[in-house]
C-alpha cells in the first residue's frame, strides 16, 4: 500500500521536472473547479497523508485541442483519498487512498477514473513500514485488502519506517486516479460545492522491495507519461504501464520513527535513521 509520501519541491520545480512549457503550466480556460481541478501554492510536506491536498500532474482537459501531446500539460491540487462522484458523503474518501492495480479496472469507485482520468503525482520519496517482531525478526508488511491477519500481525510488532526515492533524486512520478465529487448540501455556483481528489494506484511490491512491504505504489517511468496521461490509451497499454515499475532504480533506507505520526513534519523526516548520531548513509538494495 501507499500512504505516506515526501514533497519538498515546489510548482515550478514540478514544472520543469515535469517538462511543461509555460502556456502549458496555466490552467484551463474553464470553470474551475467545476469543470477542472484548480492549483494552489502548497507548502513542501515531507509527511502527506490521506485528508492532505497534494500537486498532481495532468494531461489535457475535457474539450482542450488535442495537439498530439497526451502527456504532462496542467499541474492541480487534489485532496488525497478518492471520492466517486456518485458518493453520498466525502468521508468514503478515507477509505479510497489507494486503488489496486489488480483489480482498479473492475471496481465500480476507480473503473471510471481508471478509463478517463489518470494523473501522476510528484514525490521526492515515499514511506513504507516493515514489521519488527519483539524477537527482532523483521517481515514484510502486508495491506488489510489482502492480509486477513493484517491487524493481529500490526497490534502484535513494531514498525520499521523506510523511504524509497530514486537514487540519482530525480522525483517519482506515483500513478493517480482522480474523480469530480459535488456536495448536494452547497449550491452549484459556491466553489465548495466541488471536490477533486485522488487515489495511489498500488501493485505486488518488487523482489527488490518485498522485504519491506507486500505492496507498493505504482511509479511511472518518464517514458511512460504520455500514455498515462492520455485520456485514450488503450487498456492494453495502461496495463503495461501497471506493470513497468523501475523499481531497480530505487534506493532504500531506514528513517526515524518520528515520520510514523502525521503531526510531524520536515526534512529531517527523510534523513536515514541514526545519521545525525551516527554519520550514517543511505542503505541500498
Amino acid at each position: 500500500m501507499c500512504g505516506r509520501y515526501a514533497l519538498a519541491r515546489g510548482s515550478s520545480e514540478i514544472q520543469l521536472a515535469f517538462g511543461f512549457t509555460e502556456t502549458e503550466a496555466l490552467a484551463p480556460e474553464a470553470e474551475a473547479p467545476r469543470a477542472w481541478p484548480p492549483r494552489e501554492e502548497l507548502d513542501p510536506d515531507y509527511n502527506i497523508s490521506p485528508g492532505k491536498y497534494a500537486y498532481a500532474v495532468l494531461g489535457r482537459a475535457p474539450g482542450e485541442p488535442d495537439t498530439g501531446q497526451a502527456g504532462p500539460r496542467h499541474l492541480a491540487t487534489l485532496r488525497w483519498g478518492l471520492v466517486p462522484s456518485w458518493a453520498k458523503d466525502a468521508a468514503v474518501g478515507y477509505r479510497m487512498i489507494n486503488a489496486r492495480a489488480e483489480t482498479i479496472a473492475e471496481r465500480p469507485a476507480f473503473r471510471a477514473a481508471f478509463a478517463r482520468r489518470r494523473c501522476l503525482l510528484p514525490a521526492d520519496a515515499y514511506y513504507e513500514w516493515q514489521l519488527l517482531h519483539a524477537s527482532g525478526e523483521a517481515r514484510p508488511g502486508t495491506s488489510p485488502a489482502t492480509d486477513p491477519r493484517h491487524r493481529e500481525r500490526k497490534a502484535r510488532t513494531r514498525k520499521r519506517p523506510f523511504a524509497v526515492r530514486y537514487a540519482d533524486g530525480a522525483p517519482l512520478a506515483l500513478a493517480g486516479i482522480f474523480e469530480r465529487w459535488r456536495n448536494p448540501e452547497l449550491p452549484e455556483e459556491d466553489p465548495a460545492a466541488w471536490l477533486w481528489s485522488f487515489a495511489v494506484v498500488t501493485t505486488q511490491a518488487a523482489p527488490e522491495l518485498a522485504h519491506i512491504h507486500e505492496r507498493m505504489p505504482v511509479v511511472v517511468g518518464e517514458q511512460d507519461w504520455e500514455v498515462w496521461l492520455d485520456p485514450e490509451a488503450a487498456p492494453d497499454d495502461l496495463f503495461s504501464v501497471l506493470d513497468s515499475t523501475p523499481a531497480a532504480d530505487f534506493t532504500v533506507y531506514e528513517v526515524g520513527p518520528e515520520v510514523n505520526a502525521v503531526r510531524n513534519n520536515g526534512p529531517r523526516l527523510l534523513a536515514p535513521a541514526g545519521a545525525e548520531s551516527e554519520g550514517g548513509s543511505a542503505t541500498l538494495f
